[in-house]
């Protein structure tokens, strides 16, 4: 007997018809490459802390974590872009100092208007009479700003020495922690070409959100993670201990990109700052599989929703296509900053120097210019661009996936010999020679994809061969050449005044 079957036994003597099922040819399945999003839910709520939940929509996040919460406004964030993808979410404890901000409104109304005041992308408005007072317009600006649960603050009011003539609203974070100081607060975000101005007679200042304190501790958190498969992780604080922890859980000696885990992923977080602030952060970092996207200190969203749509966006484009650059993207619903407050070309190429992603404004539209990793340098300290890009990190979990999905479906349990050994056909036996033509077949299959070039090269440097010292191990090395994406497009406009003929 040459065949090898799995169940269907050699010395059965009962007639007549046996069949048995054999999928290991027909695998054709990919990932669905999960998103989890990481962040808290409010004191009161019903979310279970430190558990993974699957979450498919906005409305159960703000139920099951609170309206306003940090965890809500992440999901809403993502779904506005990714209404589809697999999503998980994991709710952290809420702990430390709640950021803290002000709104003071002075003077009495001469002509009827709106106050508009914008809390991260949400917009309070406040409707003016003439004669309206900054006591009385603060009121009202108390009064929305409390009835308005998907908010990110409450209000409280504060009586001043002033009279009518003056009130104070005082905005907390619904949640503490640092990331509450990144609530950003402005008047008029769309500005007087919009109608936005202030009502004459009215004084408003504003005290920027501030005094927020206290960080995540993600232990508990990743170890609920589990050894579940997420491609995009999306985590809200950017403190260098949490960075750290998540560099740990994703390394490729022992964490997510092991040997033995084989579970991959890239985290994507943000921060707000000045370039100078920027650089030095991300001279801190070296790590692969983390990218940190940096935006303007006055960008109009908070860094917790900056997350969830970047994120959203990561997973929308590299599902369908892990080497093709994320460039581009637009993150639907994010505010950028004002015309004159945003990042210069030549400050964009600081950043990204330094292992800061970079993003950019096109009509009013925030887009992802690019997402690089903060890893910078190898191990001496020489400059290395390997892994300079995340989409290089989703091409390699692509092309992994791919392999162990051919090898397990097809040769699971199938015998090792030598090239050159006369076995029958049908028989579950592979030889180097076997594995190799399987690899060159996938590889073919790989670059119809546009996933990896030059097979003739591949070819000639892949090795497949026995281990000398286990004759039940195959070693091989399987040199990839991966498509580049399209980053910087030179011409060099030789122009003519009149082409001289004779010259031709």
């Amino acid at each position: 007997m040459t065949v090898s079957f799995n169940t269907i036994p050699a010395d059965n003597r009962v007639p007549l018809f046996y069949a048995e099922m054999d999928n290991s040819a027909a695998n054709t399945a990919q990932d669905s490459a999960p998103s989890l999003l990481i962040g808290m839910a409010l004191p009161e709520s019903d979310m279970p802390l430190n558990q993974l939940v699957i979450m498919p929509s906005k409305d159960l996040a703000k139920k099951m974590a609170g309206r306003g919460s940090q965890l809500a406004r992440m999901v809403e964030a993502y779904r506005q872009v990714d209404p589809f993808g697999e999503l998980w979410v994991i709710a952290v404890p809420d702990n430390g100092e709640a950021a803290t901000g002000t709104i003071t409104i002075t003077g009495t109304a001469t002509d009827a208007g709106t106050v508009n005041l914008y809390v991260g992308t949400r917009k309070v408005q406040v409707t003016v009479a003439t004669g309206d007072t900054g006591d009385q317009v603060s009121q009202a600006m108390l009064s929305i700003i409390n009835n308005n649960p998907d908010l990110p603050v409450s209000a409280e009011y504060q009586t001043t020495s002033a009279g009518e003539s003056q009130g104070t609203v005082i905005l907390s974070a619904v949640n503490s922690g640092a990331v509450g100081n990144t609530i950003p607060l402005t008047l008029n975000y769309y500005g007087t070409a919009s109608g936005e101005e202030i009502p004459v007679g009215l004084s408003i200042q504003i005290g920027k959100m501030s005094g927020g304190a206290g960080d995540a501790d993600l232990s508990a958190t990743i170890a609920a993670m589990g050894d579940e498969p997420f491609d995009y992780i999306g985590l809200p604080f950017n403190d260098p201990s949490s960075l750290q922890m998540m560099a740990v859980e994703m390394n490729d000696s022992s964490g997510r990109w092991s040997y033995i885990r084989q579970l991959y992923g890239h985290v994507y977080t943000a921060k707000t700052g000045s370039l100078s602030d920027l650089v030095a952060y991300g001279d801190t970092f070296n790590y692969q599989h983390i990218t940190i996207a940096g935006y303007e200190t006055e960008v109009q969203t908070s860094v917790d929703e900056l997350v969830g749509y970047r994120l959203a966006r990561a997973a929308v484009f590299l599902r369908i296509d892990p080497a093709r650059p994320t460039q581009t993207g637009e993150l639907t619903g994010a505010l950028p900053a004002p015309t004159g407050k945003r990042f210069t070309i030549t400050e964009q190429q600081s950043l990204l120097t330094h292992g800061i992603a970079t993003a950019y404004t096109e009509s009013g539209v925030l887009r992802i210019q690019r997402d690089i990793t903060t890893y910078k340098t190898n191990a001496y300290g020489v400059v290395d661009n390997s892994y300079l890009d995340s989409e290089t990190l989703h091409t390699s979990a692509y092309v992994l996936r791919r392999l162990k999905s051919v090898i397990t479906s097809k040769y699971g349990r199938h015998k090792l010999a030598n090239d050159g050994t006369r076995f029958g056909p049908g028989q579950a036996i592979v030889t180097p020679a076997v594995i190799r033509g399987e690899l060159g077949s996938t590889y073919r299959q790989l670059e119809r994809e546009g996933i990896v070039e030059n097979f003739d090269l591949f070819q000639k440097y892949l090795i497949v061969e026995r281990n000398a010292n286990d004759p039940n191990r195959l070693d091989v090395l399987f040199p990839p050449d991966y498509v580049n994406q399209l980053r910087v497009f030179a011409v060099l406009n030789q122009f003519r005044l009149q082409y001289n003929e004779e010259a031709a």
